[in-house]
């Protein structure tokens, strides 16, 4: 049998590793579904490729408040049990599925309601717009598997089990080859869906982790204390689940509205140039999977160690964290840099597209070691209660800063595509050596003194 860990004895390292690795490997799964929804969607049309890119930033608010279930409950949890309160972690744990049942209905009414002046507003064409609306509506209303499978992967998380949530997704993945091009193209009895049968399959591969999640969670400690009173709605903790989680949920719908931003500027080089720009974000995925993978085990370990008054070890994991990643990250981005042209040709063959998709991955992997200050900083915050300040992160990176850039580059300097991206790379920079300096001289030293 696997030995426990112990987040506030065992070494930093080591539980870096033991938690990081799993979840990263994972992430690398769910990024490699996404590019196998690429592929497919390349087979079908360019327009294809269009819709699922202009898709992304609308249906990127399924995940922001996915994560924020996740991380919220993720991180009271880990409070909890730090505190050594089984009970109250629990009861956490079921009303977070209570809660995740509320957020379902307000984002299906958002997504269903508000995606197609969206995507007028991009500029879309009427063409991409009905082929995007095809894939988003049922994304969202089959969407209530994804929310509930965060909820409950979240006891897992706490504990440091990252493995399970990284079993489904490598599951996932394969019935995504499986699923993907029997219903885009139909076989037998199943007529070809198209577009919408990329959205299809992802339900079905939803569904089926949310089973096995299920299973993993009626198997832990925590979940043999519930009972159906566990379940009453209980203001008081819904409350702390939508104070915890909110915040994050805004940090990455600020992400999404980011993405919206730079579609929107890319717009103005056509539709062509959004597509390269999809295909190419997607593949970029893949350079930031060990900065996810460390996200998850920074949440956890300073959670656990904010709730157990071990203040030292959080500056350690959070700056151990950063070197592993920012190293990481340099491999990643060689790797990507030099290898761009023969990743955007896996998806398609245009070649405006792949000119597009090429020039953002060469700046991307310029960018990339800067991204872990970003990430494991907005974990820090989540696992000491704080998570209000990610959302400021957020809002300057992700939104503020890359507009006023970008408008000024096209309006001010006549720049043009790989301009755009050039402005993000210098921004980042700066502004991650800014975070960085602030979470080291006022907000460790204001802990640990």
């Amino acid at each position: 049998m696997e030995q426990k860990l112990n987040f506030t004895k065992d070494k930093i390292p080591y539980l870096l590793k033991k938690i990081a690795i799993p979840a990263a490997t994972g992430t690398l799964f769910q990024s490699l579904y996404t590019l196998v929804d690429t592929f497919y969607a390349g087979k079908i049309s360019a327009n294809a490729l269009v819709a699922l890119s202009k898709a992304f930033p609308i249906s990127f608010i399924i995940i922001a408040f996915g994560v924020g279930i996740l991380a919220g409950t993720t991180s009271l949890i880990a409070n909890t049990l730090g505190e050594k309160d089984d009970h109250k972690a629990a009861t956490y744990l079921a009303q977070s599925v209570l809660y995740s049942f509320l957020i379902y209905i307000l984002v299906t009414f958002l997504g269903l309601n508000f995606a197609s002046g969206t995507l007028r507003f991009m500029g879309t064409e009427e063409i991409n717009i009905l082929l995007t609306l095809e894939y988003i509506k049922i994304i969202f209303i089959g969407s209530i598997f994804f929310f509930l499978q965060v909820s409950l992967n979240s006891v897992l998380n706490a504990q440091g089990d990252t493995k399970s949530y990284r079993n489904i997704l490598i599951i996932s993945f394969f019935l995504n080859i499986v699923l993907n091009p029997l219903f885009v193209f139909g076989f037998g009895i199943i007529p070809a869906f198209g577009v919408s049968g990329l959205a299809i399959a992802t339900i079905i591969s939803q569904f089926i982790s949310l089973m096995y999640i299920l299973v993993k969670v009626l198997k832990t400690d925590l979940a043999q204390l519930i009972t159906f009173k566990f379940f009453l709605i209980k203001v008081n903790l819904i409350a702390d689940l939508l104070k915890q989680g909110m915040p994050i949920t805004i940090s990455l719908m600020l992400i999404g509205l980011g993405i919206y931003n730079i579609l929107f500027f890319v717009s103005k080089f056509g539709d062509i140039a959004t597509a390269g720009y999809g295909v190419a974000l997607r593949i970029e995925q893949l350079l930031l999977l060990p900065t996810i993978g460390l996200n998850t085990a920074v949440l956890s370990i300073t959670g656990q160690n904010f709730g157990a008054k071990e203040y030292g070890r959080i500056g350690e994991v959070y700056f151990k964290a950063i070197f592993y990643g920012a190293f990481m990250m340099l491999i990643a981005g060689l790797f990507i840099f030099f290898s761009g042209n023969f990743l955007i040709q896996l998806f398609t063959n245009d070649p405006e597209v792949l000119l597009y998709g090429v020039q953002y991955l060469k700046i991307a992997a310029l960018i990339g070691p800067v991204y872990p200050i970003f990430f494991i900083t907005n974990a820090f915050f989540q696992g000491i209660k704080k998570p209000i300040y990610s959302t400021y992160i957020n809002l300057f990176r992700i939104v503020i800063l890359p507009f006023v850039t970008m408008w000024m580059i096209l309006n001010y300097f006549n720049g043009g595509f790989i301009d755009l991206f050039l402005g993000l790379l210098v921004i980042n920079w700066i502004f991650g050596i800014f975070i960085l300096t602030v979470v080291k001289y006022v907000f460790l030293k204001k802990l640990v003194s």
